[in-house]
């Protein structure tokens, strides 16, 4: 019985190491789920402030492309100021040179008489000049007119596709600022779900040990009644060899009794 019970010690001793290091294997696969939660964690980060800095280059690319084009309409502008200048000279040149034919004219005609020596076909051709000269002047008119309303038209398609793009900048940045507080409400979650299962594992970690020393207090008063048991049996045995001395004791007397008969 002795050896029975020590044998079950034996084997209690034997399962509870093995749950030990059943245990201390669960516990290295639960510091390696959170390392790897950590890590991901870290990952997710890192990939979101990636975001946010291509979202920031992205916002500046799109400022610069905006300042591209300013420069470019600021240009035109220019150039068109320019256009209309220089055919404001123009125009001041053509009136100077009219102004002076004019004078000339008054001049020949105060002066001397004049003597007419053109014929009537030079006069007609001159006339005809004139006329030519005036309609080129007028077509000169309209096609500056019609180069200005397309400048104007190409100025308000420009400032219409900077509105649009605007727009289209102010849309990617609400996506982007939604898409960052998604993710933000993502890490609190798990942050939470992390806080939780840390909870979770505290209290199971809590209840096994618990339990360990629930199953320590019950194998030492196993060990305890089997030392008991071993205590009774011993005394039993001593009992039984008092016994025994006293049998072969009163057989021995019994014999010397007999002997002296």
């Amino acid at each position: 019985a002795i050896e029975s019970a020590r044998e079950r010690a034996r084997e209690r001793a034997s399962e509870r190491a093995s749950e030990r290091e059943s245990e201390r294997a669960r516990e290295t696969e639960r510091v390696r789920a959170r390392e790897r939660a950590s890590e991901r964690g870290e990952k997710e980060r890192a990939q979101e402030s990636a975001r946010k800095r291509e979202c920031a280059r992205e916002r500046e690319r799109l400022r610069a492309r905006e300042r591209a084009r300013e420069r470019a309409r600021e240009r035109a502008r220019e150039r068109a100021s320019a256009r209309e200048r220089a055919r404001e000279r123009e125009s001041e040149r053509e009136r100077a040179s009219e102004s002076a034919r004019k004078r000339a004219r008054v001049r020949e005609r105060g002066g001397e008489r004049v003597q007419w020596r053109e014929s009537t076909q030079a006069g007609e051709e001159r006339k005809n000049a004139r006329k030519r000269e005036r309609a080129r002047e007028r077509e000169l008119v309209r096609v500056r007119e019609r180069e200005c309303a397309r400048e104007s038209a190409r100025e308000r398609g420009r400032e219409r596709e900077g509105v649009r793009e605007r727009v289209r900048e102010r849309v990617r940045e609400r996506e982007c600022a939604r898409e960052s507080a998604r993710e933000s409400a993502r890490e609190r979650v798990r942050a939470r779900e992390c806080a939780r299962e840390n909870v979770r594992e505290r209290v199971r970690e809590s209840e096994r040990e618990r339990e360990c020393a629930r199953e320590r207090a019950r194998e030492r008063v196993r060990e305890r009644e089997c030392a008991r048991e071993s205590a009774r049996e011993s005394e039993r045995k001593r009992e039984s060899a008092r016994e025994s001395a006293r049998e072969r004791a009163r057989e021995r007397a019994s014999e010397r009794d007999r002997a002296r008969e």
